[in-house]
């Protein structure tokens, strides 16, 4: 059985390679590894040695500390978020998805955006 923490950095990893939009191939070239290990990163069933997580950091411009944010001191626990925020937000595709989506939209709407947003969630 996988443990917590390699679960954990796995979905971390799979997280931010959805996020800048690259694929497990990618990855596995620019890191110098066949995909299908990167794929076993992802789900926890191999652990990542520390020198390949700071090749992983590297290749996708994070540093090693932000594959392991969002763990408490006992493991994999994730610490709530305020409000109606589900702790694992960034494991829901969709939120992964407006996330792309919002960063794909230039500097100067992009901030209009979101200011509406947050007199719009002021207001609710």
């Amino acid at each position: 059985m996988a443990h917590e923490v390699d679960v954990h950095v796995g979905k971390r990893i799979r997280q931010r390679r959805w996020l800048i939009g690259m694929t497990q191939q990618k990855l596995a070239d620019l890191v110098g590894i066949k995909f299908q290990q990167i794929q076993k990163y992802e789900t926890g069933a191999n652990r990542v040695s520390a020198s390949r997580l700071f090749d992983i950091g590297e290749s996708m411009g994070v540093a090693p500390a932000f594959f392991f944010e969002g763990m408490t001191q006992n493991g994999a626990q994730f610490e709530t978020v305020h409000g109606d925020v589900p702790p694992d937000l960034l494991g829901d595709k969709e939120a992964m998805e407006l996330v792309r989506t919002y960063y794909a939209i230039p500097e100067h709407q992009r901030r209009r955006l979101f200011e509406l947003a947050r007199v719009l969630s002021d207001v609710a």
